[in-house]
């Protein structure tokens, strides 16, 4: 037996040998590979003149994974929001940039985003740069991001589909009930409409009043920008929209909404002979991406000191702790960004950088602990993106001050809880169960029955208790009463300039507004650009493989493989409006608060 184990044990140190074997031969290749891409990129310096090409698309995600960008599975991801915004900025003051071109196509972003795409774009514009936009065939977010620019090309046999904005949500309530799964709900209170999907088969009033309101404000910036960069009256651009939805490339051009008709190639032909004076070869090209521009230049910005801010970002759902597909935000990440920005004697300041629906109200109640500590030790300023509203909204509390953009989604203070019971899919399947216990309340949160009578009382009550003291802590951080916070609480959802007037933000502005006020409060050498530091320190996909922890380098792989794929497939902000409902299903019905933004504006 004895010799049976050791051939055994044997066997499998040479099978995992083996193994390591065959993944260096497939791995090996693959850096050198990378070693001689990099080499040969680095050997071609820019030009002293050229095109600056950014090219815009999708959900425009606040910061980019870098660990899913496997060099043998090339990913599609573009630049993050704020990649674009530094890439802006830098091309503002770079006097090698002569144009910048804009290739934008079926941008899906919210309002927000939007505007500080559009700001950064005038800021390069008010730098003497004109800025041009080329689109394929566009909707509404991408003609309005368009507009911006100094002026708009639409591709040959392209079309414009204006059609406005709408806002939609789906119920589950009766295609679970016909498989047998029901849900409970505690609600804190009437606007926070997270549960609706659940239990109800329809909207209710308070629902249909935030979107309403949250669509009017939206609405009414897109006429509003477009008509006035467009010189054209606002009451002729929302009848265009109302009865002419889609436009062909000459007729849009014909109503003055665009100014000309190219191929993407007659374009660069055009642009290169301008900056050029030579015509387009494949050795003439006058045109630099982004991604290559963002590589050669000092990122993210040529620190003039040795001053520095910490940007820390709290992208994606408040989670306790990121699974390993690393979804969302956890608190282990927050603390080590934190004690990497307190250690740093050299960082004065701390911007927190916020785009998040909010998530798990016991996580995100930990975070602004741990954010409130640190802000006590070095100042802090927060900087909301396009979404920072129920647990997103709490972590902003730590902000000395709070800026906000004016369709910034915020406020959502309120919690609510799900219970699913699958006691009629058990039922409909034949699954038995046999169930021993000891304590009164051992066997209340499974999900094979519903909660009842002194139990679901205590379900409610413990969601109200946590809404108590979110509100508590809203009071305390705004230095507003009570009744005052409660009164815009609730569950509402606000703009950013709604939230201002209910005094839950302190200012309008921007990611580089938060940073110049953060200087300001750390007193730092305003004369002078600090380097900034971004947290949670990103990792390529090679750091992600080799600094893995509890997993083998194959399973790594696999995983980092699988997580690339995950993404080019679907989209993550697919996964968003049953996440919660999900995670509590796989964890045996066990309950969760949430603090959940109960619905989301997108423009596409």
């Amino acid at each position: 037996m004895n010799n049976m184990n050791t051939d055994t044990g044997t066997q499998n140190k040479r099978r995992s040998f083996f193994c390591t074997g065959c993944l260096a031969l497939i791995l090996l290749p693959v850096f050198l590979f990378a070693g001689l891409f990099w080499a040969y990129h680095s050997s071609r310096a820019l030009d002293d003149r050229f095109v600056l090409v950014l090219p815009l698309s999708g959900g425009i995600d606040e910061i980019r994974d870098e660990s899913s960008s496997l060099p043998f599975l090339p990913s599609s991801q573009s630049l993050s929001l704020q990649e674009v915004l530094f890439v802006l900025n830098h091309a503002a003051m770079d006097e090698r940039v002569r144009e910048v071109l804009l290739d934008i196509r079926g941008v899906e972003t919210t309002p927000a985003k939007i505007a500080e795409l559009r700001a950064a774009v005038e800021q390069v514009r008010k730098g003497g740069k004109k800025v041009t936009a080329f689109l394929r065939s566009a909707e509404d977010a991408d003609y309005l991001l368009a507009t911006a620019c100094d002026s708009i090309i639409v591709e040959r046999g392209g079309y414009l589909l204006l059609d406005g904005l709408k806002a939609e949500t789906l119920f589950y309530t009766t295609p679970l009930g016909k498989i047998g799964v029901n849900v409970q709900a505690a609600q804190w209170k009437t606007y926070k409409s997270g549960i609706e999907p659940f239990v109800r088969t329809g909207a209710s009033k308070e629902y249909f009043e935030q979107i309403n309101a949250l669509l009017d404000e939206v609405y009414d910036d897109y006429l509003g920008y477009v008509s006035k960069r467009r010189a054209m009256s606002r009451s002729s651009f929302e009848t265009l929209i109302n009865n002419d939805p889609l436009l062909s490339a000459k007729k849009a051009k014909t109503l003055g909404l665009v100014d000309g008709i190219a191929s993407f190639w007659e374009l660069q032909r055009t642009m290169t002979r301008k900056i050029t004076g030579r015509e387009l070869t494949s050795d003439n090209d006058a045109f630099v991406s982004a991604a290559r521009y963002r590589s050669e230049v000092a990122w993210p910005q040529k620190a003039e000191s040795d001053e520095r801010i910490a940007v820390i970002t709290l992208s994606g759902t408040i989670v306790r702790s990121a699974g390993e597909m690393g979804e969302g935000i956890d608190t282990e990440s927050v603390k080590n960004s934190l004690d990497a920005a307190l250690e740093d004697k050299a960082v004065k300041a701390i911007v927190l950088r916020i785009d998040s629906p909010g998530g798990d109200a016991l996580a995100s109640a930990d975070m602004l602990q741990m954010l409130d500590s640190a802000a006590v030790k070095k100042p802090l300023v927060v900087s909301m993106s396009g979404v920072a509203a129920s647990g997103g909204y709490m972590a902003a509390l730590a902000g000395k001050t709070i800026y906000a953009q004016p369709l910034t989604i915020t406020g959502s203070i309120g919690v609510y809880a799900l219970k699913p019971n699958i006691s009629g899919l058990a039922a409909t399947i034949g699954l038995g169960r046999a169930v021993v216990t000891r304590g009164r309340y051992a066997d209340v949160n499974t999900p094979f029955k519903p909660l009842e009578a002194e139990a679901y009382s205590k379900f409610v009550a413990a969601s109200g208790e946590i809404y108590d003291d979110f509100v508590g802590k809203v009071a305390a951080s705004r230095r507003m009463r009570i009744a005052a916070v409660d009164s815009v609480a609730g569950g509402r959802v606000w703009t950013g300039s709604s939230a201002l007037k209910a005094g839950l933000v302190d200012r309008m502005g921007g990611l580089f507004d938060a940073i110049q006020a953060a200087e300001l409060l750390a007193k730092m050498d305003m004369t002078k650009k600090p380097r900034i530091m971004f947290y949670p320190v990103q990792k390529n996909w090679l750091e992600s493989l080799l600094q893995g922890k509890g997993a083998s380098l194959s399973a790594r792989v696999a995983a980092a493989v699988k997580q690339q794929v995950l993404h080019e497939v679907i989209p993550q902000r697919h996964f968003t409006s049953m996440a919660a409902f999900y995670q509590m299903l796989e964890s045996s019905g066990q309950l969760q608060m949430l603090t959940v933004m109960p619905s989301e504006i997108i423009i596409d």
